[in-house]
């Protein structure tokens, strides 16, 4: 390996990817793209599949067994639901190597990065990211090389944090085409409940809602708005209930603003409406600078 390639690919030499799905897929091809000089491990319940991810040429190797394939590497990604990514934490750093580092790709970061802040062995970290980029869709046949391109990953330090370690983790993100953004799990959590998990809950509700001789009506707008409802609904369950505190306070204030919407109908008052809309136009066409 040239010293260029070297510093390039500094933040790892081999790593593992455990859950290789839509996301896990995509960090894999993107790493494949790269031509990243180290071995892409991936780690799965299916053996099937994992052979299937090495023959699409996503991952140089496939295994069952997390702890195994965490003894060959000097970077971990946990990109499994939020539920279980703190016991797969724990499972990975109990057989990785000293200067190991684990992050993962959960979208829930306080109930994931507390517990994290202890307990594990000597010489291996822990951090927390968010890459926020996706789909509804599942599996890694969905996976895409430039799933990153441009877009934010969030990475929840504590204040104990290695700084080499947080660093080392920016490069990857960054490799990878990510801008990335640190911010305190918490904070994190109350942010992501209002821009990613309350607009999910919103599209289930309204998809749940539409009754079956309603279907053939629905056209771009009902398409667009639920789109996101088609997820996995065990993923979100998980995701929802790792984000209690910030998703039902989200909730509390978009109660209180249906309710000033509501009010505005049922009086027929015309100005407070039109407001109402041009402060929620104004938002939505700031998305796009």
């Amino acid at each position: 390996m040239s010293s260029s390639t070297s510093d390039k690919f500094d933040f790892a030499q081999n790593v593992a990817i455990h859950g290789v799905g839509l996301i896990g897929g995509s960090i894999a091809a993107a790493l494949k793209k790269l031509n990243f000089p180290g071995t892409v491990y991936g780690v799965g319940r299916n053996p099937e599949r994992l052979q299937e991810a090495q023959d699409r040429g996503l991952i140089d190797e496939g295994f069952t067994d997390l702890e195994e394939a965490a003894a060959f590497a000097d970077l971990i990604i946990i990109c499994t639901p939020v539920d279980h990514i703190v016991q797969n934490v724990r499972d990975a750093a109990e057989a990785a190597q000293p200067g190991t580092l684990i992050t993962d790709g959960g979208s829930v970061k306080g109930s994931i990065c507390k517990p994290l802040t202890k307990g594990l062995p000597e010489g291996v970290h822990f951090i927390g990211s968010h890459p926020l980029a996706g789909s509804e869709k599942q599996g890694f046949e969905h996976a895409k090389a430039n799933l990153y391109e441009e877009r934010v990953c969030v990475v929840t330090p504590y204040a104990e944090t290695n700084p080499d370690q947080l660093s080392r983790l920016h490069r990857f993100w960054e490799i990878l085409g990510m801008r990335v953004v640190e911010m305190g799990p918490e904070d994190h959590d109350t942010a992501l409940a209002q821009t990613s998990h309350l607009p999910h809950l919103v599209a289930a509700v309204l998809a749940g809602n539409l009754k079956e001789e309603q279907k053939i009506l629905t056209a771009t707008g009902f398409r667009d708005t639920t789109r996101v409802a088609a997820g996995d609904p065990a993923l979100w369950q998980a995701i929802f209930l790792g984000n209690r505190e910030g998703l039902l306070g989200t909730l509390d204030e978009f109660q209180a603003l249906l309710k000033q919407y509501r009010s505005a109908i049922q009086n027929q008052e015309a100005d407070t409406l039109q407001n109402l809309l041009k402060n929620a136009k104004r938002n939505r066409d700031g998305l796009n600078q």
